[in-house]
């Protein structure tokens, strides 16, 4: 039998000030950099539920709302929303920090498929997900809702 655990045991939040590296001649952050930090916030908690070697099998969604300049704070909250045998549907949401205004601004958020690995890289069982909030039953039943269709698209 799998353990079970709960969301809040595997959320994740990064955090990274964007210096020129991450920009481009505008001053704006490429939107490069923010799927590699949205990748690594994914990996991160899904790292944490599985406690194994994880790969991300697909993004299904992501969207930008604002743009993240050089000298902001880009921070990636990254939870669990629905698990399967060896998959876990990760939610990052991204936001950006102005410092010098104190303003925090939702940039968007991406839809990662993270995929445990036993130590002969193939995909193996993971922990089953305990949701414990309305907020966190509703979001899992998007999630499954989102698999389904990719699962049909394939």
């Amino acid at each position: 039998m799998r353990k079970a655990k709960y969301v809040r045991e595997s959320e994740t939040v990064l955090s990274e000030v964007m210096m020129p590296i991450h920009a481009n001649h505008y001053g704006s952050v490429h939107w490069g950099t923010i799927l590699r930090l949205a990748d690594e916030a994914a990996f991160v908690t899904a790292t944490k539920h599985a406690r194994k070697n994880v790969i991300m099998a697909s993004m299904d969604h992501i969207v930008f709302k604002h743009p993240v300049n050089i000298g902001d704070l880009l921070t990636m909250r990254s939870r669990i929303l629905f698990v399967g045998r060896s998959s876990m549907d990760v939610e990052v949401g991204i936001e950006t920090e102005r410092l010098k205004e104190g303003k925090v601004l939702k940039v968007g958020s991406a839809y990662l498929t993270m995929v445990a690995l036993d130590d002969k890289g193939a995909p193996t069982e993971v922990p089953r997900l305990i949701l414990k909030t309305k907020e966190e039953k509703l979001k899992s039943g998007r999630a499954l809702a989102r698999r389904k269709r990719r699962l049909t698209l394939t």
